[in-house]
């Protein structure tokens, strides 16, 4: 079987840019900020230029998302923080920040039955509920990760925190259906 195309389709990250942060006076400085205390504890802040989105929190902890890589990430998480400090809010210039989770997509290139698959892994880290979700989800131990298997041949890889770990866990996945001789 030729090697599976992963593409990464989303990264999520987290950091601490200061001890605390005001979210009212925040949402009252940036255009796209937007604080509903009400409905949720955090502010969110869109950006546009890299596109973006921030979940900040008034412990100083933020939540990225949007980038398609760490090294976006990187700038996303520095033009955070330079945008910030243009409104005198005191945050670390260039936050550490750590990867929890890659969404990623492939195309196995072929249709599948999910229901020989489920038969076939005997439901082994796996749920199917085809009236509910048109698509099986496949829990992987390792590395810690889910599949969502269309019928149409399409993977959603969630859990990963590299490239990497979403790509053993398409080798899991297909070395399982391989075995059992789905594909």
């Amino acid at each position: 079987m030729t090697k599976i195309d992963i593409k990464v389709e989303n990264v999520v990250a987290n950091a601490r840019i200061a001890d605390n942060l005001d979210l009212n006076y925040i949402e009252s400085r940036l255009e796209d900020a937007v604080f509903t205390k009400r409905k949720f504890p955090g502010l969110v802040y869109r950006t546009r230029g890299p596109k973006s989105a921030f979940l900040i929190f008034r412990s100083g902890k933020v939540v990225c998302t949007g980038s398609k890589t760490e090294e976006g990430v990187r700038v996303v998480m520095d033009k955070l923080s330079s945008d910030l400090r243009s409104i005198g809010i005191e945050v670390v210039e260039h936050p550490e920040f750590k990867v929890q989770n890659i969404v990623a997509s492939a195309n196995i290139g072929r249709e599948l039955n999910l229901g020989a698959i489920v038969v076939g892994l005997e439901l082994e880290g796996m749920e199917y509920e085809p009236e509910v979700f048109p698509g099986l989800v496949y829990r992987i131990a390792e590395p810690k990760s889910a599949i969502l298997v269309f019928s149409s041949g399409r993977l959603v890889i969630t859990g990963g925190k590299t490239l990497e770990d979403c790509e053993k866990s398409v080798d899991v996945l297909l070395n399982k259906l391989k075995y059992l001789e789905l594909i």
